[in-house]
């Protein structure tokens, strides 16, 4: 028999028996009647249903914010979910309410609670001085299609110049325990400061162990994807929350085995802003930013981008250029597959039915090599790629190209990594001449159609402008746009 979900909701305690596929959304809409929470799109792309859901993590409850919309009711068991109303106070606006209001962010308001939410989140938990551009970030997801951003950004500024050096809560920014001193001067509602006992008190459930073989008609992990597919069938079938297993999370850098073990779970924002990471990749942030909205990012999961499969993922072409290896479990044993030679067609792959991905091992690279990703799509930010690129490169103190390797989104039926190119390229030296001759190889490797988001034309250019970049970006000094031009 199925253990109840148990959860704080805002201030109140929930145990319930709905089903664990029942999204978050419909149930603080229809079940709880908590309708500050809009239903926008129900994708996961206008943010009007953000919510924070708090996780326990060690001593402290972490916040992030989340669209509604992708989230299964399941995974809330232990959480802290906040809806708009669970930020109100009872006398008075909290300072981003007070902000939006005096710059009259609101217009035709279907939008607001959302932004609220997110702006809410970053005084919470931003590990940085404040900003606009910060406070931006953290809204990046929710989109207001009365073109009202002017007065947002001005009720952030608002809010900067509140909480930033020399502002009336410049003490409470810099405060060890943020949420604590917002709900001491009565900034926060304060029973956000009693949510650590109150998560700790409840029990894990009984499924909360190492074990894979649940017969299950859905897995869902981030649910990103899942939901927009098949939302509708979740709560009427037999799912499995994967989320519901911690160990398959994290980064572990294993200087021994030479490679990072990172758990399948592992979501595009816990990759991208872990350190070792980051050390390997300078300007991750700025490639996450490019890929997804961080409401996004905290629930897309590496393994979901791997397996949706698609010619254009985004981390999928970046993870495939970095040489990562795939680890899959069937309950019995544990198999290892290259990325390079997982995916074997449109949308199939080397993946066995009752097989889990519990995790992904990528080489520690060189401390010389360089990696960068490039992408082009409609919107700049936030958008499926039209082409996308991901390249690890390395060369030697003599200019030799030591490793070489290069993959483009959107030209195949499958994340393209470049195998004749990368042997082309290895041990010539790194100048335009090679290059240029390596671009030459690439395009025979490239079979490109036209679809909805350009002709086959148009994505061959674009590749090749892609590709370009990849060694002018890393390599400057080396090789210039205009001498790639001149040949």
């Amino acid at each position: 028999m199925a253990q109840s979900i148990t959860f704080w909701l805002n201030n109140q305690k929930i145990e319930t028996d709905e089903h664990a596929g029942r999204l978050v959304l419909d149930y603080l809409r229809k079940k709880r009647f908590l309708t500050g929470t809009k239903e926008g799109c129900k994708e996961g792309d206008c943010g009007a249903c953000t919510i924070l859901i708090g996780e326990l993590r060690g001593e402290q409850v972490v916040y992030q914010p989340t669209t509604s919309c992708l989230v299964p009711l399941g995974e809330m068991h232990g959480r802290h979910v906040v809806s708009i109303e669970g930020l109100n106070l009872k006398e008075k606006l909290n300072p981003v309410q007070q902000a939006m209001v005096d710059r009259c962010g609101s217009q035709c308001g279907f939008c607001t609670p959302g932004f609220i939410v997110s702006m809410c989140w970053y005084v919470m938990s931003a590990d940085e001085e404040p900003s606009l551009q910060g406070f931006q970030r953290a809204f990046s997801g929710n989109l207001c299609r009365c073109t009202g951003y002017t007065s947002i950004n001005r009720a952030s500024l608002d809010l900067v110049e509140d909480f930033g050096e020399g502002g009336r809560f410049e003490e409470i920014w810099g405060a060890g325990d943020r949420v604590g001193a917002l709900c001491q001067a009565g900034l926060l509602p304060d029973y956000f400061s009693k949510m650590t006992e109150r998560l700790a008190a409840i029990e894990p459930l009984d499924e909360e162990r190492h074990d894979y073989t649940d017969v299950a008609d859905y897995f869902v992990a981030g649910g990103t994807d899942l939901y927009v597919q098949v939302g509708e069938e979740l709560p009427r079938s037999q799912i499995k929350v994967l989320n519901r297993h911690p160990e398959m999370k994290g980064v572990i850098r294993d200087d021994q085995a030479g490679h990072f073990q990172v758990g399948a779970l592992t979501t595009f924002e816990e990759f991208g802003q872990h350190p070792d990471i980051q050390a390997i990749m300078p300007r991750m942030d700025h490639y996450l930013h490019l890929i997804a909205s961080l409401q996004l990012r905290v629930r897309a999961t590496l393994s979901g981008n791997i397996l949706n499969a698609s010619p254009i993922g985004d981390m999928s072409n970046l993870l495939l250029a970095l040489d990562t290896t795939l680890v899959f479990h069937d309950g019995r044993r544990e198999r290892q597959v290259a990325m390079k030679n997982f995916f074997t067609g449109y949308k199939t792959y080397d993946k066995e039915p009752d097989e889990i991905m519990t995790r992904l091992l990528i080489p520690i690279p060189h401390k010389d090599t360089r990696i960068h990703f490039e992408k082009v799509s409609k919107r700049t930010c936030l958008d499926i790629a039209t082409v996308n690129s991901g390249a690890k490169l390395h060369i030697d103190d003599a200019g030799i190209i030591k490793e070489a390797s290069l993959t483009v989104g959107g030209v195949a039926a499958v994340p393209l990594w470049l195998e004749k190119t990368q042997s082309f390229l290895e041990g010539r030296p790194m100048d335009a001449d090679t290059v240029r001759q390596g671009l030459g190889v690439a395009h025979s490797e490239m079979s490109p159609i036209s679809d909805v988001r350009g002709s086959a034309e148009y994505k061959r250019l674009l590749a090749h402008q892609l590709l370009s970049a990849q060694f002018t970006e890393l390599y400057p000094e080396r090789v210039s746009f205009d001498a790639l031009m001149a040949g």
